[in-house]
């Protein structure tokens, strides 16, 4: 069920996002590994002339033990030089108070709030209190469990500390299937977002939603068709030597490739005939909505036929054979209509999930 409309106090994104280029980039590496490290990757980024924000993961927090954790303090003096070399605003990931008190005494320009933290309310609002009376820029990434609530919830959080400098960002959710992506990118569900929330600054993570460097220029602009307001991508000047999500890294060079092939779409137009077209367009659209709903109410009234038919016969609710037959019949008519089968067979299983839900009621009234 898609969530309710939610008013949030937000500024909007250009009033503290800097856009040197075409649209709102923020890049840098997964990780600062070292200095040199860290200033190699800034200053080619800043030479794009088309990067805002500096992002790089100084606590990272890791499946297992063992692994690169992150420089910590150190890596936040690094930033603090990137600032003063680059001009670049920096932004980090933090997951508690302590990170949040120690981004802010180095002067960290904005915060990111992660897939791992967003997922658990009670560490979202330690850090929301952590942040009542501070003027600084949030981001909240999905949490990593598909749950739109759990999103909306961890925003409100931080809007309700006081705080209206905020984005959302999407990097995907985890995976339980085999797919050529890291993380799924369960695209309706930041469209869900943008429509409950309409003012809030959606980012799209391209590199954590692949987990391949080579379908980050695929998934950047397929974000930006769906009305996406900007990017986040993960960058490093030797990618296939980092110590850390090494895969999904580009180079600096790179990013300004993707940047420059992207195809900006606007959400609107003054071309009046573009317009009458369009809502010619949509009337149409709306026309033949309605007599889908009107049709799609006639199958419903007969499946309660059907199962006023079962309850009088003492027959179950469940068909196996029946639904097996509904599936092949379907997908061989869609077939020969040019329809995706998959796409059928998930509104089939809806309507049949409606079908046995009617037929369940139907059988407790007595």
């Amino acid at each position: 069920m898609a969530p309710k409309k939610v008013e949030l106090d937000i500024a909007p994104l250009l009033s503290w996002f800097p856009v040197p280029g075409k649209i709102p980039v923020i890049a840098g590496p997964c990780s600062a590994e070292t200095y040199d490290q860290v200033m190699e990757d800034a200053k080619a980024i800043a030479a794009l002339g088309q990067v805002g924000i500096y992002r790089s993961g100084v606590w990272k927090p890791r499946t297992r033990p063992n692994s690169f954790e992150g420089n910590g303090i150190l890596a936040l003096e690094w930033l603090l030089e990137v600032r003063r070399v680059t001009g670049l605003l920096t932004a980090v990931e933090v997951a508690n108070t302590e990170h949040v008190e120690d981004a802010l005494k180095f002067g960290v320009d904005i915060l990111w709030i992660g897939a791992r933290t967003s997922v658990n309310p009670f560490s979202v609002q330690e850090i929301a209190d952590s942040l009542k009376g501070v003027d600084v820029p949030v981001m909240v990434k999905n949490p990593i469990n598909p749950d739109i609530n759990l999103w909306i919830g961890a925003l409100e959080r931080i809007n309700q500390a006081g705080i209206k400098k905020m984005a959302a960002i999407h990097r995907g959710f985890n995976n339980y299937e085999s797919s050529h992506y890291r993380n799924s990118p369960r695209w309706e569900i930041p469209i869900q977002l943008m429509t409950a929330i309409p003012n809030i600054p959606l980012i799209n993570d391209p590199s954590h939603i692949t987990g391949n460097r080579e379908l980050v220029p695929a998934v950047a602009q397929k974000a930006l068709n769906l009305g996406m307001h900007g990017l986040m991508i993960e960058t490093h000047p030797d990618p296939v030597n980092a110590w850390s999500d090494a895969d999904q890294q580009v180079t600096p060079e790179t990013l300004g490739k993707i940047i420059q092939d992207l195809t900006i779409r606007m959400s609107e137009s003054k071309d009046r005939e573009m317009l009458d077209r369009l809502i010619h367009l949509r009337r149409v659209i709306d026309s033949i909505d309605e007599e889908l709903l009107q049709i799609l109410a006639k199958r419903l009234k007969v499946i309660e036929e059907i199962g006023e038919h079962k309850k009088d016969h003492n027959i179950t609710i469940f068909q196996l054979e029946r639904w097996s037959e509904i599936l092949n019949t379907r997908s061989e008519l869609a077939e020969k209509l040019s329809l995706d089968t998959e796409f059928v067979k998930r509104i089939m299983s809806e309507i049949h999930k409606e079908s046995i839900q009617i037929q369940t009621d139907m059988l407790k009234e007595k």
